[in-house]
């Protein structure tokens, strides 16, 4: 398996709704990549995931490789699904009006 490069955010699923979410500056969790903490260094990273392993609000946290341009984007095709959400039909962050991931 590659070893993972920065930039990375952390990402789970929420326990109770499973939806995707990522740990943002705050030490909180969002349903939105674009409000995602970004880590330049790998070291960090690891050290807040291991936090979050702790937390029982999220299942399955793991470091996920994005570019950061001139907005978080997800670098691998299956983050890119996971942030879109379900795409049999609009439900969760689909459904929601000029939601920031349009399908």
């Amino acid at each position: 398996m590659a070893r993972i490069k920065a930039p990375v955010v952390i990402t789970a699923n929420d326990l109770l709704t499973g939806e995707v979410v990522y740990l943002d500056p705050s030490h909180r969790w969002s349903p939105e990549l674009s409000a995602a903490k970004v880590f330049n260094a790998l070291d960090e990273a690891e050290g807040e995931l291991a936090a979050a392993f702790s937390e029982a609000v999220v299942v399955g946290a793991y470091l996920a490789e994005v570019s950061n341009d001139v907005a978080v984007t997800p670098r691998h095709y299956r983050e890119s699904f996971r942030h879109k959400g379900p795409s049999n039909y609009f439900h969760g962050k689909q459904a929601v009006q000029d939601a920031e991931v349009a399908a």
